[in-house]
């Protein structure tokens, strides 16, 4: 009988490849995510028009929250105190929570960043917060985090040589912080962040100061924050060139299929991004036959469901005229069965890309998300 693991225990196994595409689970306290994965995410404590129910019923079996938010509103202590994020937002399965860098960078004007960490007006009330490594991860130990992030600094794109590399040497010392916390603390695997920004040279040098902490598994941060397709296929190629076989790698905030398939084809193993819940609240649909934006006129008397290959609640039930009229109408359900969609698209999409590491088809499943999803 396997042993059963603690909060603070993580096994990774990898069943094909070791280079390109990777086939392999993490086993977790709360469970086991097969790879590679997309996690869905849940900001708020919520995955956007879903219950929790539903994303387990389509087959996740990781969802992202965020520590920023969380702890703005209503505070980590007062999840704490109420048993923990798993049972606040009822979901029982792994949980992933990032760090709050993003969200810090993405404040731009309102923060001032130091050696300590950041100062910022919080966008609730706009009391004075400060944010840091020590901090973050006492507040993804009181969620009750499975994955917990370090506390990093997300680089703008374009930077000059001279301020990326202070961020990126800022971002090595928070971590060693970072895990001096989490040693501290009780629950959680620690996952480092490999930052650099758009410079191929840092992103080495970051790579291998990182794993020279030796996390459970890393992360590939700093990405999809503007930079053109090929500079972060390039940054991409530069952050996993060291990083070890034998644990876990996560591209963070990159989710159309093509970009996908791509990090997928270097060896990464889990992503996340709010595109196809955001998507789905405007109105855009992912399917095999490529995206559909339903507010267009064409739809209007089309009876035809979203795809016909999709077995969604979404496409069973509904026709594109209906969706595009509740979508026209800002009613609710239009965002939930749009949603509903989506969340299933990018799931049956994990499982092909999982399936065709299996059975070796590989450069013909690529090849297909490609010619779709090329415009």
């Amino acid at each position: 009988m396997e042993q059963m693991l603690k909060s603070k225990e993580m096994r990774f196994e990898l069943f094909h490849g070791s280079e390109g595409p990777r086939r392999g689970r993490i086993q977790l306290m709360r469970g086991a995510i097969e790879t590679p994965v997309f996690m869905p995410v849940g900001t708020r404590a919520t995955v956007k028009a879903m219950t929790t129910d539903e994303v387990r019923d389509i087959g996740y079996r990781i969802i992202l929250a965020n520590t920023f938010h969380l702890d703005l509103r209503p505070t980590s202590e007062r999840i704490r105190d109420l048993g923990g994020l798993h049972q606040f937002m009822h979901w029982e399965h792994p949980i992933l929570t990032d760090s709050g860098g993003y969200q810090v960078f993405s404040l731009s004007e309102l923060r001032k960043i130091t050696e300590e960490g950041v100062k910022f007006l919080s966008p609730v009330d706009g009391s004075h917060v400060t944010l840091t490594p020590e901090r973050s991860v006492e507040i993804q130990q009181n969620l009750g985090s499975d994955i917990i992030m370090a506390f990093d600094e997300c680089i703008p794109y374009p930077c000059e040589e001279p301020r990326c590399r202070e961020s990126t040497e800022r971002t090595i010392r928070w971590e060693e912080r970072c895990l001096r916390q989490w040693e501290r603390g009780e629950s959680g695997v620690l996952f480092g962040i490999v930052q650099g920004g758009g410079n191929a040279g840092l992103r080495r040098w970051s790579t291998r100061r990182t794993v020279e902490l030796d996390f459970p598994g890393y992360a590939i941060g700093g990405l999809s924050v503007g930079e053109p397709k090929d500079v972060m296929k390039a940054m991409l190629e530069a952050s996993v060139e060291d990083l070890p076989v034998d644990k876990p790698r996560y591209m963070m905030g990159v989710g159309t299929p093509i970009d996908i398939v791509n990090a997928v084809e270097m060896g990464v193993d889990l992503f996340d991004c709010v595109m196809p819940t955001r998507n789905a609240r405007n109105g855009r649909a992912y399917t095999w036959q490529g995206e559909v934006n339903i507010r267009n006129a064409r739809h209007a008397d089309d009876a035809a469901p979203l795809s016909e290959t999709c077995a969604c609640p979404a496409c069973a039930h509904y026709s594109r005229a209906y969706l595009r009229h509740l979508h026209l109408s800002n009613e609710i359900l239009g965002a939930r069965l749009m949603t509903w969609h989506n969340l299933f698209f990018y799931h049956e999409l994990m499982e092909e890309c999982r399936q065709a590491i299996e059975d070796g088809s590989w450069d013909g499943f690529a090849a297909r998300v490609r010619a779709t999803f090329k415009t």
